[in-house]
């Protein structure tokens, strides 16, 4: 069963700067029906025009962000609430080797994950991702539930627990319309509105992890007057390790929920400029970066924060959040009043975590609508190409989840903890497979592999690792919680919940395709496997393609030389080529390679 078309492709798309350039030269005159149907659009209700506007099943999403902001999405949707947050507790669950080695055992986990996923992503760039993936290469039943499988992970209860910190003068999901209405009616205007304020959403929590790490070091060293640290006295006596293989284990939930986010690249791949070129260099050039932030972030709250230490977060434990360790850090450092400060920038990362959950489910819900596997209002896109249906289905779920906190924030946020790192297991695991169907498909229908934008290194040894790792750390996790003390059936319940949610979904659709649709084969044959809708480009023009923006990159290369040559020229003539203008151009040229 083939999956439709979720937009259309980058290479056939016409923008209006086409069609300000000539291709349409003759003005049409529109007949007196057509001006009367006009004339009844014009005079809509606000709110028809709020909550539905110009929204039909014709338009599609916009090409309008660019690498600068993929690669900001790349790094700073990465570093979300998790690392802010559990980063605590996976410290006061099995101790600060443990934690490190746990966070760097889930970042080899993320790097197969985000190559393999790369791969496909840069190939055919479109909003669904991993969950169109899944239903082209694999069986529309796993489509099915990867996308609403994802769609209803949710990481805003994380903002309750930073504000409770912050101030508890207004409830959690006081606090959640505070948060919610804001960046929904940001998410309205346009998607390059999302790019933008994402962009500088992540390039403040990646400056606040750089100062928090300098910061945290230099204090544990003994840098800061009057405040000692305390070097490696949490990792002498047997403090680095505790709790065993299955505190160890535990810690691996945590871990997804930090991770949590690094497949947002190849959802915003559907609404990026020439998705061919951004997403691979995003992708090899953020990695690192992220896996390198992480563990030095464990590594300095392990250092200066003891394991038993009762300022640490324990979500799982205790239902009363205490502040985040880096706000401890900080605090103990001397810099007590700056702990304000960075709860500020904390909730920065809420803000972010909020725009990113509202921009990857309302995609993701308006993938699975265009394939079928959801309701067909929820394929609407406005002129603006914003789907603003799948919108409002997020934002009533979003204000769902928080109004559960009314029951007690630090029960819920445990058992949705549980959900999405259990989810983004069982996801990122399903990626592996398909990855494997992907390339199996590819060679069975006798494609190049010069075809594809971005080739993963090691194949097929990087979807075999995500399978195998995936399975060993559910079975991990399903020890950890059999063998916790005091036994508790509702920790099995809570670990197992992601997997039962996984089940329900691919059966049920399993079931009604074969009652309904009368599908032939629950899996879809590798020669009929659809690799060519969406594509960056047609069979055998990846070379091409190459080629011709090699020549058009040298031909910019020669012109950009001969104009610095030309100013160099006029600079050495006026005799500013040592004056403040001449170093003011010199810097302007560089910032144009920055990007």
């Amino acid at each position: 069963m083939s999956t439709p078309a979720l937009s259309r492709s980058a290479s056939n798309s016409w923008t209006s700067k086409d069609l300000d350039e000539g291709l349409c030269e003759k003005k049409t005159t529109r007949s007196p029906a057509v001006e009367s149907l006009t004339s009844q659009e014009e005079k809509k209700s606000m709110w028809k025009r709020v909550l539905s506007g110009d929204s039909n099943e014709q338009n599609e999403t916009k090409r309008a962000m660019n690498g600068r902001h993929i690669m900001m999405i790349a790094i700073g949707g990465t570093i979300g609430t998790g690392i802010f947050l559990s980063a605590g507790s996976t410290v006061a669950q099995a101790g600060p080797g443990s934690a490190i080695l746990s966070y760097f055992v889930v970042g080899l986990f993320c790097y197969a994950v985000v190559i393999s996923l790369g791969e496909m992503a840069a190939y055919v760039p479109v909003s669904g991702s991993f969950a169109l993936y899944a239903a082209r290469f694999v069986s529309p039943s796993m489509g099915f539930t990867l996308g609403w499988n994802y769609w209803l992970q949710c990481e805003l209860i994380a903002a309750a627990v930073i504000l409770q910190y912050w101030t508890t003068a207004l409830k959690p999901w006081e606090w959640a319309l505070i948060i919610i209405i804001p960046i929904f009616a940001m998410q309205l205007i346009h998607v390059r509105v999302y790019g933008e304020s994402e962009y500088w959403f992540a390039m403040i929590k990646v400056i606040m992890v750089i100062i928090f790490i300098i910061v945290g070091l230099i204090y544990n060293w003994g840098g800061i007057h009057n405040h000692p640290g305390p070097g490696l006295a949490n990792f002498h006596d047997g403090q680095a390790f505790v709790g065993g293989f299955s505190a160890f284990a535990q810690t691996f939930v945590w871990a997804f929920y930090s991770y949590g986010g690094v497949e947002l690249v190849s959802l915003a791949a559907g609404e990026t400029s020439k998705p061919h070129k951004t997403i691979p260099r995003a992708i090899k050039a953020t990695f690192f970066r992220v896996v390198l932030f992480y563990i030095l972030t464990i590594l300095t709250i392990g250092l200066n924060i003891n394991y038993q230490d009762p300022s640490l977060l324990n979500a799982a434990m205790d239902s009363d959040v205490a502040a985040s360790p880096l706000t401890v850090v900080f605090s103990r450092a001397g810099f007590g009043a700056a702990v304000h400060i960075v709860n500020a920038v904390l909730l920065t990362a809420v803000l972010s975590a909020t725009n990113s959950c509202f921009y990857a489910s309302s995609r993701m819900l308006l993938a699975l609508a265009r394939s079928g596997q959801a309701p067909r209002i929820f394929g609407w896109v406005n002129k603006r190409g914003v789907p603003v249906p799948a919108l409002l289905a997020s934002l009533g779920v979003s204000f769902l989840t928080f109004l559960t906190t009314i029951w007690g924030e630090g029960e819920v946020f445990t058992w949705l903890l549980n959900l999405v790192g259990i989810s983004s297991l069982l996801v990122w695991g399903s990626i592996g497979v398909i990855s494997l169907r992907f390339r199996m498909a590819w060679k069975k229908q006798k494609r190049s592999l010069s075809d594809l934008p971005y080739t993963q290194p090691l194949y097929p040894l990087l979807p075999w690792f995500t399978i195998i790792l995936s399975v060993l750390m559910f079975a991990a996790d399903g020890y950890a919680s059999v063998v916790a003390t005091p036994f508790s059936v509702k920790n099995i319940v809570a670990t197992y919940l992601g997997v039962i949610l996984y089940i329900v979904l691919y059966l049920g659709y399993a079931i009604f395709e074969k009652l309904i649709y009368k599908s032939p084969h629950h899996f879809v044959p590798l020669s009929q496997a659809d690799l060519d809708t969406d594509a960056v480009w047609k069979p055998g023009e990846g070379e091409l393609v190459r080629q011709r923006e090699r020549e058009l990159k040298e031909k910019l290369r020669e012109a950009e030389r001969e104009e610095w040559e030309r100013e160099e020229e006029r600079e050495r003539e006026r005799g500013e080529r040592h004056g403040v203008r001449g170093w003011v151009r010199r810097l302007r040229r560089v910032g144009k390679h920055i990007y």
